[in-house]
C-alpha cells in the first residue's frame, strides 16, 4: 500500500512539474508575441508618417523626385514584409530607414523646407518614432533570448519538443546602425 501511495505522489509531483514548465513556455511564447505586437504598433505609426512628410516635402524638392520615390516604394514594401516575419520586416525596415536618411540629407540642402514647421515637427515625430521602435526591437529580441533558451534547455528543451514549441527569430538592425558614430571635435 505504501508503495502504491509513492507512486501516486511521484506521479502526481511529475504531472505537475510538467504542467508549470509548459505554462512557463507558453506564458515566454506568449510575452514574445506581445513584444512583437508592440513593435508592429510603432512600425505602422512610423508607415503612418511617412506620406505626411513626403506630402509636406515634394513641393520643395521637384528636382528631388528619386529620393521621394525611393521613400514611398521603401515605406511599400516595409508595409507588405509585415506578414513576413521578423527577419523580412527588419530587412525591410532597415532599407526604409536608410531612404529616410537620405531624404533628412537632402532636406539640409533646402533651407526654406529646414525651417518648415511641418518639416521640423514630423521630423521630431519620426525621430521620436525611431526611439520607441528601439526600445520595443530591444524588448521583443530580450524576450526571443528568454524564450529560445528556455525551449532549448533541459528538461523543458523536452516539452518544448512534444508540444512544438519553435525558435523564434531575432528583429535584427542595420549593419550600419552597428558602426560608431564619428564626432569631429574641431
Amino acid at each position: 500500500m505504501v508503495a502504491v501511495i509513492t507512486i501516486i505522489v511521484i506521479v502526481v509531483v511529475l504531472v505537475g512539474l510538467l504542467a508549470v514548465m509548459y505554462n512557463s513556455l507558453v506564458r515566454r511564447r506568449n510575452q514574445v508575441d506581445n513584444a512583437w505586437s508592440q513593435i508592429d504598433v510603432q512600425l505602422k505609426r512610423r508607415h503612418d508618417l511617412i506620406p505626411n512628410l513626403v506630402e509636406t516635402v515634394k513641393d520643395y524638392m521637384s528636382y528631388e523626385q528619386e529620393t521621394l520615390t525611393k521613400v514611398t516604394d521603401a515605406r511599400a514594401a516595409a508595409v507588405s514584409a509585415g506578414a513576413s516575419g521578423p527577419a523580412a520586416q527588419a530587412a525591410a525596415e532597415n532599407q526604409l530607414t536608410q531612404a529616410l536618411r537620405s531624404l533628412f540629407a537632402v532636406v539640409e540642402n533646402y533651407p526654406d523646407l529646414k525651417a518648415n514647421q511641418n518639416v521640423m515637427s514630423l521630423q521630431e515625430e519620426l525621430t521620436t518614432t525611431e526611439n520607441k521602435i528601439s526600445f520595443a526591437r530591444q524588448f521583443y529580441n530580450d524576450s526571443v533570448y528568454g524564450y529560445n533558451t528556455s525551449i532549448q534547455s533541459f528538461p523543458t528543451n523536452l516539452i518544448a519538443g512534444v508540444f512544438t514549441f519553435t525558435a523564434k527569430q531575432f528583429f535584427e538592425g542595420d549593419e550600419a546602425d552597428r558602426e560608431p558614430v564619428k564626432v569631429d571635435l574641431r
